[in-house]
């Protein structure tokens, strides 16, 4: 572990440091009730719409490769409170949007902050969990991590469809909450690393070499998760509308927030169960309900999709929570970081890429059609995560991290 490290032997600020990943999460998904409202106010296209909305993961993945195990050489709250002030970034230039520019800066500005609480919150989340309770930094992260996708939705289609300000409001408040955890984080959480090292750039990320088998099964299914959570924070409100022939913003956030909130659901009631199993009724799920709501979309069948969508959210929960807790315990401390950005990138490539195709092809072919093939590729996916997982046994113990290709190694793995 990095010298001076003392992480499991504090809790101290272990639930702020888990706010900020909530705070992160829930500004991710709050423009999403919006983007139709933006489309129409700057008539941009559905292609113009998922790369806003896309721009945000590549801006993440790109932290994440650059700065992925910064907070195992400086610290983990000077990481945090960047990542904070971003978020104030990008919160400001959504506040002062009057185009498209100032939607890519603020998405931008968004997805470095949400890049380095990633690696950085996450880490920070084992090292300050009790030694009693090994598993919660896993369970938190990823409770806190769909409830927040959902919270965001479903909070800023409320304050637009019914409060004024509709456009600016949901960041203010989500400006003056960052503002809390600005000042939460600098008095309140312990710092972990005590012995700082000299940075590296671009080595972010690393797996164990006997761990990697069991992240190959993994990678299918947090491809599933993301792409799915990627189709309904961008598209999703436009098929409800499309389905239920309402433009209500309520509704519209209502839909991502019923995956995520589902997923939340999921992984609170489930968390007792193994990684294992929570990989398998995830994939389970994730081959269920996409393929249910394929046939929603194919018989205009609003209650169906609805329906389907409480399936996949099940998926979407369990499915993450089990890939992510498989992974975090094969790494040693010194390189958690590294493997929580690994993860990292696998989900949010899975997260952007699709939406992005899925905005080029909608444009052809339409919304419906688009969908039905993204999701039938998703079932797919699941399907061939399920049985990855069948067929791989997990490494019983942690095992020390190896480096991915040159390029990318963990600067603490020599």
């Amino acid at each position: 572990m990095p010298k001076g490290a003392r992480p499991g032997t504090s809790p101290r600020g272990f639930w702020t440091v888990a706010a900020v990943l909530g705070l992160s999460l829930t500004a991710a998904s709050s423009p999403t009730p919006l983007y139709g409202v933006y489309a129409a106010r700057w008539g941009f296209s559905a292609i113009t719409l998922t790369v806003v909305f896309s721009v945000y993961a590549v801006a993440l993945l790109a932290a994440l490769l650059a700065f992925g195990t910064l907070s195992d050489a400086i610290g983990r709250k000077p990481v945090v409170l960047l990542a904070l002030a971003l978020q104030v970034i990008s919160l400001l230039c959504f506040i002062a949007a009057t185009g498209v520019g100032w939607l890519l800066a603020a998405r931008v500005a968004q997805g470095a902050a949400t890049g380095l609480a990633s690696a950085g919150v996450s880490a920070a989340l084992l090292d300050l969990q009790p030694a009693r309770r090994p598993g919660r930094a896993a369970l938190v992260n990823a409770l806190v991590s769909t409830g927040g996708l959902g919270a965001g939705a479903l909070g800023s289609g409320a304050l637009v469809e019914y409060a004024p300000h509709p456009d600016r409001l949901v960041y203010i408040v989500l400006l003056l909450v960052a503002g809390v955890l600005l000042a939460g984080v600098r008095f309140r959480v312990d710092e972990t690393i005590t012995d700082r090292t000299r940075p590296r750039l671009w080595s972010g990320i690393a797996v164990p070499e006997q761990a990697r088998p069991t992240f190959l099964a993994a990678v299918p299914c947090l491809a599933a998760t993301l792409a799915l959570g990627g189709l309904y924070l961008s598209l999703g409100p436009s098929l409800a509308g499309d389905l239920s022939h309402s433009h209500n913003h309520l509704l519209g956030g209502g839909v991502p927030a019923m995956l995520c909130g589902t997923g939340a659901l999921s992984i609170a009631a489930l968390r007792s169960w193994s990684a294992r199993t929570c990989m398998i009724a995830g994939c389970i799920s994730l081959t269920v309900g996409p393929a249910l709501t394929v046939v929603a979309l194919s018989v205009s069948d609003a209650g169906l999709f609805y329906a389907s969508t409480v399936v996949a959210g099940v998926g979407f929960g369990v499915g993450y929570l089990g890939a992510f807790r498989s992974l975090v315990v094969l790494a040693a401390p010194e390189h958690r970081a590294a493997l929580v950005s690994a993860i990292y990138v696998v989900a949010y490539t899975a997260f952007s890429v699709p939406v992005v195709v899925a905005g080029v092809i909608d444009t052809h072919i339409g919304l419906r059609d688009t969908a039905t093939g993204f999701l039938a590729v998703l079932a797919v996916l699941a399907l061939t995560a399920l049985i990855a997982t069948l067929r791989t046994a997990p490494p019983a113990q942690p095992v020390v991290a190896t480096p991915l290709p040159a390029g990318l190694n963990d600067p603490h793995s020599s």
